[in-house]
């Protein structure tokens, strides 16, 4: 299972919310670049960024913080938050990410996000599939589609998706361990090879210690994104460095 730690940026800055909520702004660091540098001393090999000020404004914003970390680390880094254009996406790869996630944009441009997936591959694509009460939410979670988690999934599933991205809104940032109900209907559910192939899991949200790792790992999640825990030091570097 690839561990995955979270930068969320806004004003260029680290920060973290609580369930979404830009009220609940923490800026952990005033650089990212030093957070993404120690992650990589640290064994680290993947790092996911969320361009919150991306997510709000609907574009791609904060591009040159992505470049900064990726011309600086060998972190293979994928990308979300605001991206809703080709342009967008040819910013984000040309900045250095490795992966991009569309979330929003699945839900209100399909027919744009299958051209992204038939452009760059299932490989390079990730699917966000963020849950509220079981409901895709959309524009940095300030919306909540009609749309259900399973049945979303499976339906890009079939078109070709292979990475999936799924966060319990209720439970990021909360330090109360992940949705692990919810991840094993995805994977039971998804896990059928008539729907096309098989989606590799990544499980974010609650995630507040070693054992919660464990408990993604066992249910078969492909990845597992860390945000809080690590900034509040309920999981340290030192940790995951064993842990890898």
């Amino acid at each position: 299972m690839r561990i995955i730690p979270a930068i969320d940026i806004i004003d260029g800055k680290c920060v973290r919310l609580t369930k979404g909520d830009y009220d609940t702004k923490k800026v952990y660091s005033e650089n990212p670049l030093d957070m993404a540098k120690a992650f990589e001393d640290s064994g680290i090999q993947y790092l996911h960024v969320v361009d919150l000020d991306g997510a709000k404004a609907k574009h791609i914003v904060n591009y040159k913080v992505l470049e900064r970390i990726a011309s600086k680390t060998t972190l293979k880094i994928d990308f979300g938050g605001g991206l809703k254009s080709d342009a967008d996406v040819h910013i984000a790869f040309n900045s250095g990410a490795r992966q991009i996630t569309g979330g929003s944009i699945a839900v209100k441009d399909p027919e744009l996000f299958e051209s992204w997936l038939e452009k760059y591959g299932s490989s390079k694509i990730i699917l966000g599939a963020d849950s509220n009460n079981n409901k895709i939410a959309i524009s940095g979670w300030t919306e909540e589609s009609d749309k259900n988690v399973i049945p979303f999934i499976k339906a890009y599933q079939r078109k070709g998706v292979q990475y999936v991205i799924c966060t319990d809104i209720a439970k990021d940032g909360m330090l109360e361990g992940p949705s692990t109900n919810l991840y094993k209907d995805i994977i039971s559910e998804c896990s059928n090879a008539s729907e096309g192939q098989s989606i590799k899991l990544i499980a974010s949200g609650g995630i507040s210690c070693l054992e919660d790792l464990d408990k993604v790992r066992a249910m078969g999640c492909e990845g597992v994104i860390i945000g809080k825990a690590i900034y509040e030091n309920r999981i340290t570097l030192k940790d995951l460095e064993r842990y890898n």
